[in-house]
C-alpha cells in the first residue's frame, strides 16, 4: 500500500471466489496445511478496505490462467519466478493487456513430431506411474500416485487430440487447434510444454523454456537422451532432428 502511494499507482489483484485446499489423503498434507493457514479472503477484503481509506484504487482481475501464462511466458522471458510472472500477468491484465500465444509455441502446437514426443513422454510416465501404484501399499502415497496418474491420463487425452486434429486436415490447412491459433487453451499448452520438455508438472526453473519460447529450438533443451518418435514408426536420436 506503501509502494502504492509513493508511486502513484493502482493496486491490482484476482477476483479470487474460493481457494482450493485440498482433501485429507490426497497425499499432499504439507501443501493443504499452508492453504488451510493463509485467510486470502480476509486479506483481500482488509486490503480493500485500506486502500479506499487511503485513496488507493484496487482493480479486480479475472484470474483465469494468470499462473499459466507467467510460467510459459514471462518467467522463462524474463528470469523470473513462476509468482512474480503470475503477478507481472494480473498487472497487464489490469493495464488492459491481451496475452496472445507466443509464435514459436504456436509452431510447436503444429509439430506433430514434437507433440509425439510429448506424447510418447507420456506414456513412458503413465507405465512408470502403474509399476508404482501396483508396488506401494501405504494408502496415501498410493492417493498421490493416482492423483498424479490422473493428470498424466487426461494429458494423454489433450494430446491425441491435438495430434488427431492435424492428421484429420488437408495439407496447408490448420486442424481444430491451428484454424485459430489464439484461441488454443493455455492449459493445452502447459500439457504440451512443462512435463515433456522439463519432466515435472509445477518446475521451479523455467529458464530451459527460454529457447523454446524466443528461438522455437526445442531439441536444445531435450537433447541429452530423448528420442523422438517418426511417422513410419522408428526413433531417431533428438540430436539428429
Amino acid at each position: 500500500m506503501d509502494l502504492a502511494i509513493q508511486k502513484g499507482k493502482a493496486i491490482a489483484i484476482e477476483n479470487l471466489k474460493k481457494l482450493k485446499k485440498g482433501m485429507r489423503g490426497d497425499g499432499k498434507a504439507e501443501l493443504r496445511k499452508r492453504l488451510h493457514q493463509w485467510n486470502a479472503k480476509k486479506f483481500l477484503r482488509k486490503l480493500k478496505r485500506v486502500a479506499m481509506l487511503k485513496g488507493v484504487e484496487v482493480i479486480e482481475v479475472n484470474l483465469a490462467y494468470t499462473s499459466i501464462i507467467g510460467m510459459l511466458k514471462y518467467a522463462p522471458q524474463l528470469s523470473i519466478n513462476k509468482d512474480i510472472a503470475g503477478a507481472y500477468v494480473i498487472g497487464r491484465r489490469a493495464l488492459g493487456f491481451k496475452e496472445d500465444i507466443p509464435e514459436n509455441y504456436e509452431k510447436l502446437l503444429k509439430d506433430k513430431a514434437y507433440l509425439e514426443f510429448a506424447l510418447k513422454k507420456y506414456e513412458e510416465r503413465e507405465k512408470e506411474l502403474r509399476e508404482l501404484l501396483e508396488k506401494e501399499s501405504n494408502e496415501y502415497k498410493r492417493n498421490a500416485i493416482e492423483s498424479e496418474l490422473r493428470i498424466v491420463e487426461n494429458s494423454k487425452k489433450l494430446l491425441t487430440n491435438l495430434i488427431q486434429s492435424l492428421q484429420s486436415e488437408p495439407s496447408g490447412c490448420e486442424g481444430a487447434y491451428g484454424r485459430n491459433p489464439k484461441q488454443v487453451a493455455w492449459q493445452v499448452l502447459r500439457v504440451s510444454l512443462l512435463f515433456p520438455i522439463l519432466e515435472r508438472v509445477l518446475p521451479r526453473d523455467l529458464s530451459p523454456l527460454k529457447p523454446v519460447l524466443v528461438e522455437g529450438v526445442w531439441d536444445r533443451v531435450r537433447r541429452s537422451n530423448g528420442l523422438v518418435p517418426l511417422e513410419a514408426g522408428g526413433t531417431v536420436p533428438m540430436r539428429d532432428f
